[in-house]
């Protein structure tokens, strides 16, 4: 696959209840994708990807709620993430997409194509499984403001390479886009058995597991890919952020199982 130039997308926004919903919509005339992010990410994480899946992908990649330039919420349920995700297709006028989820988002995807199969025609799920335990604890202890940004990404240890894209200058200091303690909260309610959810739905499905990934085993991943009809599973060589490890990979798998829809 050639590398494209990235295109540039269109910020745009909705509301859902009062809540702000922010999007970035990189148009083009192509079939609708949207994407979504895991914890502590935005979608300008999915960027390289619609540039390397060209015009004939019209790539929206949403900021969840709580993330980047989305409001906060009181409730990070499965079913308040899953609404979102079914508002923005609705706005926009999308009967039916190709729905990819990281992680997070990965859940939210399998999870729409089972509670709203119409809005679904076929899911790439990112590195998550099916029964997911995590523990975002460790989060609580970044600091919530810094003087500068300098001082921000020191505060962030070893997790400030990670993190670096979601830093933002505040009226009252350098802070995140994303409040910790929101993260916390979101993994503990993601945290379950889900696999009625992912069995629930028959359309075409991408498994993408980074072969270093110490979040979605390859045998749970194999065991996911077997249960569910016309589930097609790929595996990387990365850890858990496939798509930003190894985009030029991640976007040749996406694009071959696109390719043959």
């Amino acid at each position: 696959m050639t590398t494209r130039t990235p295109p540039e997308p269109e910020r745009g926004a909705m509301y859902v209840s009062g809540r702000r919903l922010s999007f970035l919509d990189f148009g083009g005339p192509g079939r609708p994708l949207l994407a979504l992010h895991g914890h502590f990410g935005e979608g300008r994480t999915f960027t390289r990807l619609a540039g390397e899946l060209g015009d004939a992908w019209r790539v929206v990649a949403l900021d969840q709620r709580g993330h980047g330039h989305s409001d906060r919420s009181a409730d990070y349920s499965r079913t308040g993430y899953v609404e979102d995700a079914a508002a923005v297709l609705e706005h926009l006028g999308i009967g039916g997409a190709v729905v990819l989820g990281h992680s997070l988002g990965g859940v939210n995807a399998y999870q729409l194509a089972a509670r709203r199969p119409g809005l679904v025609d076929a899911l790439i799920v990112e590195d998550i499984g099916a029964q997911v335990d995590d523990d975002l604890s460790f989060a609580l202890s970044w600091p919530h403001r810094a003087s500068t940004r300098s001082g921000l990404l020191h505060g962030l240890g070893p997790s400030a390479s990670y993190l670096v894209d979601a830093v933002r200058e505040y009226p009252d200091g350098w802070g995140l886009a994303f409040d910790p303690r929101d993260m916390n909260a979101s993994q503990r309610l993601l945290n379950g058995d889900h696999w009625d959810d992912w069995l629930a739905g028959d359309c075409p499905a991408l498994l993408v597991r980074g072969g270093r990934s110490t979040v979605l085993s390859a045998e749970h991943a194999r065991s996911m890919a077997a249960r569910r009809p016309r589930t097609r599973l790929v595996e990387l060589p990365a850890g858990h952020s496939v798509h930003e490890t190894v985009p030029v990979e991640f976007a040749e798998a996406v694009g071959g199982f696109l390719g043959a829809l």
